[in-house]
């Protein structure tokens, strides 16, 4: 996932991308399970689930005088290697201080 926010003239506020992965699990426990060592740890799963929500947070600071921003919201799926992304869905937003 990658967001961007642009001021209102299209000069780049902040950029930021998140990953989201699947784990190598055996499905039965939280315990993360690979290579021929069959290492073991807890895991935190940061995977996108199919038909549910995932709320995030993320914060720009805004330069002095700029009230509104065009945020923008990219779902890419990368495929093995970071050059080989395909878009799935874009999603862009007025977003303003001033009500």
């Amino acid at each position: 996932m990658v967001v961007t926010a642009k001021s209102l003239d299209g000069k780049e506020i902040g950029k930021v991308e998140k990953h989201y992965h699947p784990q190598a699990t055996n499905c039965r426990d939280t315990k993360m399970k690979y290579g021929a060592q069959w290492k073991v740890q807890n895991i935190r799963d940061t995977s996108l689930q199919p038909f549910k929500t995932k709320a995030e947070t993320i914060e720009f600071d805004l330069p002095a005088g700029v009230r509104a921003a065009d945020v923008t919201v990219d779902l890419v799926y990368e495929n093995v290697n970071p050059d080989n992304k395909y878009p799935i869905h874009s999603v862009t937003k007025r977003v303003s201080l001033d009500k």
